[in-house]
């Protein structure tokens, strides 16, 4: 049996397109003798949760990764026939350090580089490309669609630049045989490519669905993403029924005769290890300013806001209100995340009453807690003046 990992995995998540069940695909793998398995859907990372566990409870190891989108130019530039073609690319967490700038680079596309799709730049990759490995991707991936365009030295440029972005063994020209001709055609410049740059090859299968006889389920998702009949012509129709998740036999039958193709997969799976821990409260660390104790600075920062809604003299029952909530926030320890919430955006809308501590709304519950929507910060922003709604 040959050792292999699928590396480009679509799951469900990759919406109306990719038709793997993330339990089925955790189960397929496992059948198949595959001691690990990655998924990296379109420009998201819902599946990312489920995923993890559904492994870990299997006993194989899951590879978080993304295959994003990439402007043509920088993730600002939105001029249609310029900037609405983006290129694939495939990232893979190769430890904790590259889930979090893969985060980053997720969150980036959709803030600021949606356009059709969620698109990040090169230069964003290159400040957050720590911890990742990058695979060249499919026909729609740079490198790839300057070779089927006739320009080698085009995509010979475009691979040295990955090399640089991501750095020695962390960028993997990807080689994938679905019985498409365009493949076909450009095995060979990739393979020269890497002979020419020391870009190690990898073999990958760009999984849509889990086996052959699931091609036809996939083609109905397309239908219907492209609104679409299956007696319609369709350019998003896939040519071949070969996307599904192939044994390592099969993959090395397709890509074995390129060195280190397929023996790439099993090395770049053993690198990638993503921990996550489950049960523990993370929140962000805020350092008050001037050596500042941050319990002090919270309760500073509150009694501000509390003078401004009250005036300089408050009554004895808000002053005890006031003290109430505090003792609760420190007891449940959100002071240092609230510390930074009140000082970074003190008009920071997240109560979900109004301004509680206004003196014309007096119908309040008791404690913060008593309403359903409560958050940790809600009582301090409150009574820092902020609020959800107006009237």
């Amino acid at each position: 049996m040959t050792d292999f990992v699928h590396l480009h995995v679509h799951s469900e998540y990759s919406l109306l397109d990719g038709a793997c069940r993330i339990r089925a695909l955790v189960e397929r793998a496992k059948e198949l003798g595959q001691r690990a398995v990655a998924v990296t859907d379109h420009g998201v990372m819902y599946s990312v949760v489920e995923f993890y566990k559904a492994a870990k409870e299997a006993g194989i190891r899951p590879i978080i990764g993304c295959e994003v989108y990439v402007a043509p130019r920088t993730r600002f530039d939105k001029v249609h026939g310029l900037d609405n073609s983006p290129f694939h690319l495939v990232l893979l967490c190769e430890n904790n350090e590259g889930y979090q700038n893969l985060i980053k680079i997720v969150s980036c596309g959709f803030r600021d580089g949606f356009y059709s799709k969620p698109r990040v730049d090169k230069q964003f990759l290159r400040e957050h490309s720590g911890g990742i490995i990058a695979l060249s991707a499919c026909l729609a991936g740079e490198i790839p669609r300057l070779l089927t365009g006739g320009d080698y030295s085009g995509a010979k440029r475009a691979a040295l630049e990955y090399l640089d972005i991501f750095g020695k063994d962390h960028f993997y020209l990807e080689l994938q045989d679905h019985g498409i001709q365009e493949q076909r055609t450009i095995l060979p410049m990739l393979a020269r490519l890497s002979q020419e740059t020391g870009i190690g090859l990898v073999a990958t299968n760009d999984c849509h669905y889990l086996t052959k006889e699931d091609a036809k389920v996939q083609n109905l998702l397309v239908c219907i993403q492209t609104n679409r009949t299956v007696n319609d012509p369709n350019d998003m129709a896939f040519e071949t029924e070969e996307f599904y998740l192939k044994s390592g036999d099969e993959m090395r039958a397709l890509l074995g005769k390129y060195p280190g193709a397929v023996e790439n997969t099993a090395a770049i799976a053993g690198r990638c290890h993503v921990e996550f821990e489950f049960g523990v409260t993370k929140l962000p660390y805020y350092q008050a300013p001037d050596g500042m104790e941050n319990r002090a600075f919270f309760r500073k920062l509150c009694y501000e806001g509390l003078r401004r809604n009250y005036g300089e003299n408050p009554g004895q029952t808000v002053l005890e209100r006031l003290e109430y909530e505090l003792s609760v926030i420190e007891k449940m320890g959100y002071v240092d995340s609230s510390c930074g919430i009140l000082s970074t955006t003190p008009g920071a809308r997240i109560s979900p009453w109004g301004r509680v501590g206004a003196p014309a709304r007096p119908a309040l519950p008791l404690t913060a807690w008593e309403s359903p929507m409560w958050t940790p910060s809600a009582t301090t922003c409150c009574l820092n003046g902020s609020s959800t709604r107006s009237g």
